[in-house]
């Protein structure tokens, strides 16, 4: 009866080291399935964090790009005025006239012209009404006399005579 016992025992051993076996097995299929149906649904999930951290990066380093961009254009517009200012001052020392004063010239040059036209159309006006107006006066024809030529000078330089010195 021992021998009994200590077979069923040992079948008994065996029977539960077959079941943890297979309920072993079984645990690691269910956990092979649950992590192929929650690993996409894990990488998916992955994929949309990837993509939310990726634009608030790229928002960050937008703004920070545009406020180096601001600074350097700003540092730069400062130069260009610093630039400007001191040609401006040469430029005002050697007497160089500027774009204003040249557009002013010019402005007042066409002002002036304008007066001249008009003033030169108003006369050729009153010139026309007075010749309309006054008798043609006959006259003698003048005597034309041959105006002669004058010959051309002659600007040839004269050499001064050298005085010879005896030396005795």
């Amino acid at each position: 009866m021992v021998k009994k016992i200590k077979v069923l025992a040992d079948n008994q051993v065996a029977r539960n080291v077959k079941e943890s076996t297979q309920q072993i097995w079984l645990a690691g299929l269910g956990a092979y399935a649950r992590a192929q149906e929650e690993g996409n649904k894990l990488f998916e999930a992955l994929v949309k964090e990837g993509e939310s951290i990726r634009s608030k990066t790229r928002k960050v380093a937008d703004a920070k790009v545009a406020a180096v961009a601001a600074t350097a254009s700003g540092t730069w517009d400062r130069l260009e005025q610093m630039f400007e200012e001191r040609l401006m001052r040469a430029v005002a020392t050697l007497g160089v006239p500027t774009k204003r004063d040249i557009d002013t010239l010019a402005k007042r040059v066409a002002e002036l012209t304008a007066v001249v036209q008009k003033l030169s159309d108003s006369q050729d006006g009153a010139r026309s009404a007075t010749k309309a107006v006054a008798k043609p006066v006959a006259a003698e024809p003048a005597a034309i006399e041959p105006v002669a030529a004058k010959p051309a000078r002659a600007t040839a330089a004269k050499k001064p005579a050298a005085s010879k010195t005896a030396s005795a």
